[in-house]
Order: C-alpha cells, then sequence, then structure tokens
C-alpha cells in the first residue's frame, strides 16, 4: 500500500473504534485501574481490539504498539511500525465530558509518517501524512478543510492539560504572561490539533507521556507547520525500546515560541 492508501485505511479504523467507544460511552461501564493506577474500561478493550486486528489484517509485515496490548521488543526490527492508543483520555472518557480521542499512526525509521486522531462525540477527523498537510473533517459537515499553525508571536493562546498540570507549566506560563491572552484546556490528544487548527499557539507539557499519547498527535502538528520537540530540543523518535516520553515536548506555532 501507499501512504495515501494507508491513510484510508487509519481513518475507516479510527471511525470504527469510535463507533465502538461510544456505544460503551452510553452504559453503565465499569472502570478498573491499572498498576499505574491510570483508568482502563471496556472501551479500551474493544477499541484496542478492533483497531490492532485491522492492522494485523492490512498489514502483516508491519509491527504494532499499542498501549493496551503486550510490547513485542521485535518491534524494532522493523523500519513500519503502528502506534496506537485506541482511547486517549480514560480519565476524560470516564468524567464523560467528552474530550477523548482515537490515536492511529505510522512511523518510519522512528519518525511518525501518518496521523489519524478521530474525536468520538463530535466525529471531527484530524488526519495528516508526510509531505500532504494535516486536514480535519468536521464531523458536522463531513467537509475537509486543511490546517495550518497561526503566526502570531503575541497574543497567544496556551493550551495545557485538563488532568495533567504542572508547576512547571504555570512558572512558564508566568514568566511569558505578556505574550500569552489566554490559557485554555483540553483532553488527550486535542491540545496539539488546537495549535494545528490555529485555537490555541504553544503547548507544553512537562509530563510523563508514552508513545502513543504522541506519535499520531505529532505528525498532524508537525504536516500543519507546528515545531515538535522535546524539552532539550532534539527530535522525538518512535518505536524506541523504553516507550515513556521522559523528557515531556513542546508543540509551538513556530520557532519564536520556543522557550
Amino acid at each position: 500500500m501507499n501512504q495515501k492508501e494507508v491513510l484510508e485505511c487509519l481513518k475507516k479504523l479510527a471511525v470504527d473504534a469510535g463507533k465502538i467507544i461510544m456505544e460503551v460511552y452510553g452504559t453503565d461501564f465499569e472502570v478498573d485501574y491499572k498498576e499505574d493506577e491510570s483508568p482502563l474500561t471496556m472501551a479500551d478493550r474493544r477499541a484496542n481490539d478492533c483497531i490492532v486486528k485491522g492492522l494485523m489484517e492490512q498489514f502483516p509485515d508491519y509491527a504494532v504498539l499499542s498501549e493496551e496490548m503486550k510490547d513485542d521488543k521485535a518491534r524494532r526490527q522493523k523500519d513500519y511500525c503502528f502506534i496506537v492508543d485506541p482511547l486517549d483520555g480514560t480519565k476524560e472518557f470516564v468524567k464523560r465530558n467528552g474530550q477523548f480521542t482515537v490515536n492511529i499512526a505510522l512511523v518510519y525509521k522512528q519518525n511518525p509518517v501518518v496521523g489519524v486522531i478521530y474525536v468520538p462525540v463530535t466525529g471531527d477527523l484530524y488526519f495528516a501524512s508526510a509531505g500532504e498537510g494535516a486536514f480535519k473533517q468536521d464531523g458536522a459537515t463531513g467537509r475537509s478543510r486543511k490546517l495550518q499553525v497561526s503566526d502570531k508571536q503575541e497574543h497567544l493562546i496556551w493550551v495545557g492539560s485538563k488532568s495533567h498540570s504542572s508547576e512547571k507549566e504555570e512558572n512558564l506560563i508566568q514568566s511569558h504572561k505578556g505574550q500569552i491572552d489566554e490559557v485554555i484546556a483540553a483532553g488527550s490528544s486535542l491540545k496539539g490539533c488546537l495549535v494545528a487548527e490555529q485555537r490555541a499557539d504553544v503547548y507544553y507539557r512537562f509530563g510523563l507521556t508514552c508513545e502513543w499519547d504522541t506519535a499520531a498527535m505529532h505528525c498532524i502538528a508537525e504536516q500543519a507547520g507546528a515545531v515538535v520537540r522535546q524539552m532539550d530540543h532534539s527530535r522525538l523518535l518512535y518505536n524506541r525500546e523504553n516507550t515513556l516520553n521522559e523528557k515531556g515536548f513542546y508543540i509551538v506555532n513556530r520557532k519564536e515560541n520556543v522557550w
């Protein structure tokens, strides 16, 4: 398959997983907790089964790394690896605030080349592929538009996490309050999408995340023109031995807003 065909496949899998998630969302579902105390629901498991089965059928020679399946380190021998978070923002799902997503990315030699993020509650679909740009398909109208980050250096909108804010983030906001007009919060990978579509300008994340939290968002934001780097300004790579993003990262609209 070429990159365009891969993208279409990932879009379909994300939407199918989103439908499964919404079926659970409308029930009185139970919440389990993992060893790290993060929540896990039937929606996570069922969406994961849908996506992983589809990927393995369509791309048997590619590796798959998913939050909700045992990590097979043999993936590191493959140039192509899908990175999946079947339900990003489970905390938001449990709170029923609608701010959760399905994330699927394809990385090639550790760099994200295709990214899809689906928002089950609204039907909005964000997608991108390397060299082709980033797009948003509106859930209400079905229309797609190309995304491009803003070019602002002043009157910035800062987007942060609904569930994972930190003192370091607050200190950074305070030290640049002359440039920041507004601070907003969003759940899951929506934060990177907001930068991509000019609804926010800067997103800094000091806390720990994992590859599946960032890969699809990374591709979409970068293809929309954003600067995506780890906090030490090195490139954020994928299909690593250690899947934890330990350095933090930022997604900003332009290099002048790298602080």
